[in-house]
Protein backbone atom coordinates (compact mmCIF):
# COMPACT_ATOMS: atom_id res chain seq x y z
CA UNK A 1 0.00 0.00 0.00
CA UNK A 2 1.10 3.57 -0.59
CA UNK A 3 -0.17 6.76 1.16
CA UNK A 4 0.85 10.51 -0.07
CA UNK A 5 0.18 13.56 1.77
CA UNK A 6 -1.73 15.65 -0.64
CA UNK A 7 -3.15 18.94 -0.59
CA UNK A 8 -5.94 18.88 -2.31
CA UNK A 9 -6.61 22.65 -3.15
CA UNK A 10 -3.30 22.56 -5.34
CA UNK A 11 -4.00 21.43 -8.26
CA UNK A 12 -0.52 20.15 -9.17
CA UNK A 13 -0.75 17.62 -5.99
CA UNK A 14 -3.90 16.36 -7.27
CA UNK A 15 -2.68 15.48 -10.72
CA UNK A 16 0.73 14.50 -9.60
CA UNK A 17 -1.71 11.90 -7.51
CA UNK A 18 -2.99 10.62 -10.74
CA UNK A 19 0.89 10.49 -12.07
CA UNK A 20 1.68 8.08 -9.66
CA UNK A 21 -1.62 6.39 -9.64
CA UNK A 22 -0.95 5.86 -13.83
CA UNK A 23 2.32 4.99 -13.30
CA UNK A 24 1.72 2.46 -10.40
CA UNK A 25 -0.47 0.31 -12.18
CA UNK A 26 1.41 -0.47 -15.26
CA UNK A 27 3.86 -2.02 -11.93
CA UNK A 28 1.26 -3.48 -10.46
CA UNK A 29 -2.08 -4.07 -12.21
CA UNK A 30 -4.39 -4.80 -9.45
CA UNK A 31 -3.91 -1.36 -7.91
CA UNK A 32 -6.77 0.75 -6.73
CA UNK A 33 -6.23 4.33 -5.55
CA UNK A 34 -8.83 6.97 -3.71
CA UNK A 35 -8.39 10.05 -1.54
CA UNK A 36 -8.79 9.71 2.18
CA UNK A 37 -9.28 13.65 3.80
CA UNK A 38 -5.20 14.84 3.37
CA UNK A 39 -4.29 11.55 1.99
CA UNK A 40 -3.80 10.02 -1.73
CA UNK A 41 -4.21 6.18 -0.79
CA UNK A 42 -3.11 3.26 -3.41
CA UNK A 43 -3.99 -0.34 -2.75
CA UNK A 44 -1.11 -1.63 -4.11
CA UNK A 45 3.02 -1.09 -4.47
CA UNK A 46 5.61 0.67 -2.55
CA UNK A 47 6.71 4.53 -3.53
CA UNK A 48 10.29 4.10 -3.07
CA UNK A 49 10.05 1.20 -5.74
CA UNK A 50 7.93 3.77 -7.99
CA UNK A 51 10.16 6.56 -7.86
CA UNK A 52 13.40 4.17 -8.70
CA UNK A 53 12.17 2.77 -11.81
CA UNK A 54 10.92 6.35 -12.66
CA UNK A 55 14.12 8.47 -12.15
CA UNK A 56 15.92 5.40 -14.12
CA UNK A 57 13.46 5.55 -17.05
CA UNK A 58 14.27 7.03 -20.67
CA UNK A 59 12.02 10.25 -21.62
CA UNK A 60 12.68 9.77 -25.35
CA UNK A 61 11.27 12.75 -27.83
CA UNK A 62 9.03 11.05 -30.77
CA UNK A 63 9.64 14.02 -33.19
CA UNK A 64 13.28 15.27 -33.16
CA UNK A 65 12.21 17.49 -35.38
CA UNK A 66 10.07 19.57 -32.43
CA UNK A 67 12.40 19.53 -29.79
CA UNK A 68 10.35 21.97 -28.08
CA UNK A 69 6.96 20.67 -28.13
CA UNK A 70 7.51 17.04 -28.88
CA UNK A 71 5.42 14.28 -27.96
CA UNK A 72 7.12 12.34 -24.93
CA UNK A 73 7.62 8.64 -24.45
CA UNK A 74 8.53 7.53 -20.51
CA UNK A 75 10.32 4.00 -21.64
CA UNK A 76 9.80 0.38 -20.09
CA UNK A 77 9.41 -0.29 -17.53
CA UNK A 78 5.99 1.80 -18.00
CA UNK A 79 5.67 2.57 -22.01
CA UNK A 80 3.61 5.97 -21.64
CA UNK A 81 3.10 8.23 -24.19
CA UNK A 82 2.74 11.79 -23.35
CA UNK A 83 1.23 14.26 -25.85
CA UNK A 84 -2.32 15.76 -24.02
CA UNK A 85 -0.16 19.41 -24.56
CA UNK A 86 -1.11 18.64 -28.15
CA UNK A 87 -5.16 18.55 -27.81
CA UNK A 88 -5.44 20.85 -24.44
CA UNK A 89 -4.23 24.02 -25.00
CA UNK A 90 -5.99 25.67 -21.91
CA UNK A 91 -3.97 23.19 -19.76
CA UNK A 92 -0.67 23.78 -21.72
CA UNK A 93 1.52 26.14 -19.07
CA UNK A 94 4.50 26.91 -20.84
CA UNK A 95 5.77 28.51 -24.05
CA UNK A 96 6.91 26.88 -27.42
CA UNK A 97 10.19 28.27 -26.87
CA UNK A 98 10.68 26.13 -23.82
CA UNK A 99 11.32 22.53 -24.21
CA UNK A 100 8.82 19.84 -22.44
CA UNK A 101 11.64 17.49 -22.71
CA UNK A 102 14.49 19.16 -21.03
CA UNK A 103 12.14 20.42 -18.36
CA UNK A 104 10.74 17.00 -17.80
CA UNK A 105 14.32 15.06 -17.85
CA UNK A 106 15.54 18.26 -15.31
CA UNK A 107 12.72 17.14 -12.87
CA UNK A 108 12.87 13.91 -13.00
CA UNK A 109 16.57 13.97 -12.05
CA UNK A 110 15.34 15.09 -9.04
CA UNK A 111 12.87 12.53 -7.81
CA UNK A 112 15.11 10.63 -5.60
CA UNK A 113 15.84 14.07 -3.05
CA UNK A 114 11.70 14.57 -3.43
CA UNK A 115 11.17 10.71 -1.71
CA UNK A 116 13.25 12.04 1.23
CA UNK A 117 12.07 15.34 1.55
CA UNK A 118 8.55 14.70 1.64
CA UNK A 119 7.46 14.24 -1.73
CA UNK A 120 5.02 16.46 -2.88
CA UNK A 121 6.60 19.14 -0.46
CA UNK A 122 9.80 19.18 -1.94
CA UNK A 123 11.12 22.05 -2.81
CA UNK A 124 14.69 22.63 -5.17
CA UNK A 125 16.01 25.25 -7.24
CA UNK A 126 15.88 22.76 -10.39
CA UNK A 127 19.24 22.24 -12.88
CA UNK A 128 19.70 20.68 -16.01
CA UNK A 129 22.50 18.24 -15.08
CA UNK A 130 24.41 18.87 -18.66
CA UNK A 131 25.41 22.46 -18.00
CA UNK A 132 23.88 22.80 -13.95
CA UNK A 133 21.75 26.03 -15.70
CA UNK A 134 18.30 27.21 -13.79
CA UNK A 135 15.13 25.08 -15.58
CA UNK A 136 12.14 26.91 -14.98
CA UNK A 137 9.26 24.06 -14.28
CA UNK A 138 5.89 23.79 -15.67
CA UNK A 139 3.93 25.99 -13.05
CA UNK A 140 1.42 23.12 -12.23
CA UNK A 141 1.78 23.62 -9.13
CA UNK A 142 -0.12 25.92 -7.48
CA UNK A 143 2.16 27.19 -4.83
CA UNK A 144 5.01 28.42 -7.75
CA UNK A 145 2.32 29.53 -9.79
CA UNK A 146 0.67 32.30 -7.40
CA UNK A 147 4.08 33.59 -6.39
CA UNK A 148 4.70 34.27 -10.30
CA UNK A 149 1.43 36.31 -10.92
CA UNK A 150 2.23 40.13 -10.90
CA UNK A 151 -1.23 40.45 -9.61
CA UNK A 152 -1.32 38.76 -6.04
CA UNK A 153 2.26 39.76 -5.51
CA UNK A 154 3.05 43.22 -6.84
CA UNK A 155 5.93 42.42 -9.76
CA UNK A 156 6.60 39.01 -11.34
CA UNK A 157 9.06 37.21 -10.06
CA UNK A 158 9.85 35.54 -13.54
CA UNK A 159 10.94 39.10 -14.76
CA UNK A 160 13.50 39.34 -12.36
CA UNK A 161 14.66 36.25 -12.94
CA UNK A 162 14.27 35.01 -9.48
CA UNK A 163 15.77 31.78 -8.44
CA UNK A 164 12.45 30.43 -6.81
CA UNK A 165 11.92 26.92 -5.49
CA UNK A 166 10.11 24.33 -7.63
CA UNK A 167 8.81 21.48 -6.60
CA UNK A 168 9.93 18.71 -8.72
CA UNK A 169 7.69 15.93 -8.02
CA UNK A 170 4.24 17.66 -7.95
CA UNK A 171 5.47 19.55 -11.51
CA UNK A 172 6.71 15.92 -13.00
CA UNK A 173 4.00 13.48 -11.98
CA UNK A 174 1.50 16.09 -13.16
CA UNK A 175 2.97 16.16 -16.24
CA UNK A 176 2.20 12.37 -16.47
CA UNK A 177 -1.18 12.56 -14.77
CA UNK A 178 -2.92 14.80 -17.48
CA UNK A 179 -2.77 12.36 -20.15
CA UNK A 180 -5.31 10.24 -18.55
CA UNK A 181 -7.00 12.67 -16.35
CA UNK A 182 -8.20 15.41 -17.05
CA UNK A 183 -10.16 18.05 -15.24
CA UNK A 184 -13.65 19.45 -16.28
CA UNK A 185 -13.47 22.94 -17.71
CA UNK A 186 -16.28 24.92 -17.19
CA UNK A 187 -15.53 28.05 -18.93
CA UNK A 188 -12.47 28.84 -20.90
CA UNK A 189 -9.24 27.90 -18.61
CA UNK A 190 -11.50 27.74 -15.94
CA UNK A 191 -11.34 23.76 -14.30
CA UNK A 192 -12.70 21.84 -11.96
CA UNK A 193 -11.39 18.23 -10.55
CA UNK A 194 -13.03 16.03 -7.83
CA UNK A 195 -10.69 14.02 -4.92
CA UNK A 196 -12.57 11.02 -5.77
CA UNK A 197 -13.47 8.72 -2.33
CA UNK A 198 -14.11 5.51 -3.51
CA UNK A 199 -11.28 2.87 -4.03
CA UNK A 200 -11.42 3.19 -8.03
CA UNK A 201 -9.11 1.31 -10.78
CA UNK A 202 -7.20 3.63 -13.05
CA UNK A 203 -9.99 4.06 -16.10
CA UNK A 204 -12.81 4.56 -13.58
CA UNK A 205 -10.32 6.73 -11.74
CA UNK A 206 -10.02 9.53 -14.66
CA UNK A 207 -14.00 9.05 -15.05
CA UNK A 208 -14.45 10.28 -11.14
CA UNK A 209 -11.57 12.94 -11.13
CA UNK A 210 -13.38 14.82 -14.13
CA UNK A 211 -16.46 14.65 -12.08
CA UNK A 212 -18.67 12.08 -14.70
CA UNK A 213 -19.56 9.42 -12.36
CA UNK A 214 -20.98 9.77 -9.35
CA UNK A 215 -18.89 10.13 -6.38
CA UNK A 216 -18.98 12.10 -2.94
CA UNK A 217 -15.42 13.55 -2.79
CA UNK A 218 -15.08 17.23 -2.70
CA UNK A 219 -15.37 19.35 -5.85
CA UNK A 220 -12.69 22.04 -6.64
CA UNK A 221 -12.06 24.85 -9.29
CA UNK A 222 -8.56 26.35 -10.56
CA UNK A 223 -7.80 28.58 -13.09
CA UNK A 224 -4.82 28.17 -15.60
CA UNK A 225 -4.11 32.12 -15.47
CA UNK A 226 -1.78 34.05 -17.66
CA UNK A 227 1.42 34.74 -15.49
CA UNK A 228 3.07 37.25 -18.00
CA UNK A 229 2.12 40.55 -20.21
CA UNK A 230 2.52 38.52 -23.38
CA UNK A 231 -0.26 35.49 -22.26
CA UNK A 232 1.90 32.87 -23.70
CA UNK A 233 3.13 31.65 -20.26
CA UNK A 234 0.27 30.05 -18.04
CA UNK A 235 0.49 28.66 -13.77
CA UNK A 236 -2.16 26.89 -12.13
CA UNK A 237 -4.01 28.94 -9.62
CA UNK A 238 -4.86 27.67 -5.95
CA UNK A 239 -8.32 25.64 -6.13
CA UNK A 240 -11.00 26.38 -4.28
CA UNK A 241 -14.13 24.50 -3.29
CA UNK A 242 -16.92 24.79 -5.61
CA UNK A 243 -20.01 26.46 -4.08
CA UNK A 244 -23.17 24.29 -3.63
CA UNK A 245 -21.63 20.90 -4.04
CA UNK A 246 -22.15 19.67 -0.66
CA UNK A 247 -19.11 18.25 -0.15
CA UNK A 248 -16.13 18.68 1.88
Amino acid sequence: MMRLKVDLTNPGQFFGCCGVFELAQRLWPQATAHFEHACFVLSHGNVSELVAKTAQAKIEVLEPSNQMSSALRLAEPFDLRLDWWKFERGLKTWAGSMSVDRIASSLKQDLPDALRNGFFDHGDIVVRDDDGRKVEPFYFDGRRGATALPLDVGFSSDKLSMKTVAYAATEFFTLLGLQRFRPAEVKPRIYRYRAWRTPLPVTMAALAAASTIPDDGPLLQFESVFRTDQRKHKAFSPAVPVPGDGND
